[in-house]
This record gives structure tokens, sequence and C-alpha cells, in this order.
């Protein structure tokens, strides 16, 4: 467990907000293994309806936190894998309360997320072509399926960000929220979830996804291009470009 990362319950909604508002709430090593143990364990516990991810301060996340990942990979699986996977097979209705900028994971773990709901002032990207990366957790494959090939293609290739309102015209997020009451409501919509019939509710979600067998070898792919570009002299450029403040030179 870290103190990077709060875990609460209210009735049968069991909350991880992610705690580090200072440096935007960028993933740390710890918090990724963190959110996975979390999700993993509601997945058996009976106490558990629904998992809510939110984040602490006014940003959602802005992504991987680069001085961690350069520090060296732990032992064994990495632990945004654990998390990735987490998410990937969860059962129970996971959603996302997205308060303020979701960058790169910020974005493509909406995909697998059941609903997300997003401040009015909440943005959206996934800039990895602007950092010499590849798109991750199996964002290649959901995004098109979500937005549709054309919006896809606007948001992983340019990297540009768009807005809320965006966001929800494409399909990315459910509902948009004023910024002070988002958590209260996706909370509320979270238990009245819970409130349903348990395996109904597991059921549809897995009748919902059914045909999604792609995911798992899109998200093995993409990795093995995602952690080859990590040793890339292009991730390297981007890399001493945020350490000086410059954009990044890669011609």
């Amino acid at each position: 467990m870290t103190d990077l990362m709060n875990i609460s319950r209210s009735e049968r909604v069991l909350t991880l907000e992610m705690n580090r508002p200072e440096k935007k709430n960028a993933l740390t090593h710890a918090m990724y293994a963190a959110m996975a143990d979390a999700i993993r364990d509601a997945q058996t516990d009976s106490k558990t309806g629904a998992v809510l991810i939110c984040a602490a301060g006014d940003f959602f996340t802005a992504g991987n936190d680069l001085a961690d990942f350069q520090s060296g990979m732990p032992s064994g699986k990495p632990p945004v894998i654990h998390f990735l996977e987490a998410i990937r097979d969860a059962e129970k209705p996971l959603f996302a309360a997205v308060n303020g900028p979701a960058v790169g994971i910020g974005l493509t773990m909406l995909l697998h997320c059941d609903l997300s709901f997003a401040a009015k002032s909440a943005t959206f990207s996934a800039p990895f072509t602007k950092v010499g990366l590849v798109p991750e957790a199996a964002s290649s494959l959901l995004l098109p399926q979500t937005v549709g090939l054309a919006m896809a293609n606007d948001i992983l290739l340019t990297g540009r960000t768009i807005t809320a309102d965006e966001a929800l015209s494409c399909g990315l997020i459910s509902r948009i929220y004023e910024d002070d009451t988002l958590l209260e409501e996706t909370i509320t919509a979270a238990q009245q979830i819970c409130a349903l019939a348990p395996n109904s509710v597991r059921h549809s979600k897995a009748l919902i996804r059914a045909g999604r067998e792609a995911v798992r070898d899109q998200m093995n792919m993409e990795m093995k291009l995602f952690m080859a570009q990590l040793q890339s002299e292009e991730f390297a450029e981007s890399a001493r470009a945020f350490m000086e403040k410059r954009p990044p030179r890669f011609g």
C-alpha cells in the first residue's frame, strides 16, 4: 500500500483516489500496484459492488511519472501491467470520475471503465507520439471501436487535447457534471448500480464486453512496442526535453 492512494468505502462503492495532486497525480509503480491489488480484491469481496477511480486536486492524472519509470522497473511483472490486467478483467462495474486533465493512461484506462463521468473542466489527451511512445491499454483497438476511426486517429496520431464536450459527443465518457458535484454524482450512480441484482449486473457487463477477446493480444503487442520505445532515443530525447522545459527535437 502507498500513501499516494486513498482507498475508502461508501456503502458498497470502493473508491480509489489518486492522491498526488502536487505532481498532477502522475502515476508511480507503487500507485499502480495499490490500485491493481484493490481492484482484484474487490472482485471476491461481497461487500463491494462497484469500484470508483478518482483523483485529489484538480488533475485526474498526468500519466506515468517519467522519473519513476526511468529509475527502473521492479522485478517481475511491472505494476502497470498488473493494473491494466485488473481493469481489463474486472467483473464488477468500474466507474471513473474525471475531475481535470486526463493524460495518457488517464484517457486509456477509461476504455476499460463501464461508466466514466467528467467535470466540465476535464480534458483528455493521449500524447504518445509527442513523447516517442505508442498507445497502451489496448487503446489502439478499443479507442477506434469506441469513438470511431477518424476521431481515434485524431486523438492517437496528433496527440491533441479534446474537451469534455468532445469526449461526450464521441462516446469516450457517459456524462458531464459541474466540477463541484462530479464526485458526489458519480458515487450516487455507483450506489444505484450496487443496489441492483449483482449477478444480473455482472452477467450484463460480461455480455456487453463479449467479442473483445482480441483485447488481451492487442495489449500484449502494445506493451512490447511500448517497452521498446522506452529504451529508444526518441523517448530519451522526450525525457531530456521535458526536464529542460523545451520541445523535443526528433529530426
